[in-house]
């Protein structure tokens, strides 16, 4: 995270490739971490619990870096709140879910199993993942075809945002007809 924090806020070309290099290779080998631990049945405690966090740090910190430097095309021009409002629903979420989860691991099991990821989580975490990515490499003013790859990168964290916030009130309806019944 700290590689990405140093190119993120360096001018030109190389810096907005370094950046974006560093958190696509993140992003890649935090998904290849977790599917071979699953696929050959590595998987541990600690890693259960060290994984998510990891992951909700990185795109934290990219989040919070696009919103304190935004990217500025003729599309939008420079509107601070564009990127703010799904960043805080994105961070909200992960935090609420994170206490959540832990919570329902210090209750019982039925609670943990309402909490498991699903398919919503995982389209939340690729487009997400997707528009991080567009919305670092777009930085670099002479990048050909930049205003529509600014405009789908923030269309595609809208959508992120959106289903972030769909799959916290699916957790939460699951969650609260586990202690209803």
């Amino acid at each position: 995270m700290h590689l990405l924090c140093l190119a993120f806020y360096h001018n030109g070309w190389w810096a907005t490739t370094a950046t974006t290099a560093i958190f696509i290779a993140a992003a890649i080998t935090d998904w290849l971490d977790g599917y071979l631990a699953r696929k050959m049945q590595l998987g541990t405690i600690f890693g259960a619990f060290l994984d998510p966090v990891a992951d909700k740090l990185m795109v934290a910190a990219a989040l919070i870096l696009l919103c304190t430097k935004p990217v500025e095309v003729s599309v939008f021009g420079q509107v601070n709140w564009l990127l703010t409002a799904p960043s805080i629903a994105i961070i909200g979420r992960e935090i609420t879910m994170s206490a959540v989860r832990e919570w329902a691991a210090s209750q019982d099991a039925e609670l943990l199993k309402a909490v498991a990821v699903n398919n919503l989580g995982k389209w939340k975490t690729a487009t997400q993942m997707t528009a991080l990515t567009i919305l670092l490499a777009t930085r670099d003013p002479s990048l050909a075809g930049r205003a529509l790859l600014v405009a789908s990168g923030v269309v595609l964290l809208y959508i992120s945002a959106a289903l972030a916030l769909w799959s916290l009130a699916v957790y939460m309806r699951k969650i609260s007809g586990v202690l209803l019944n």
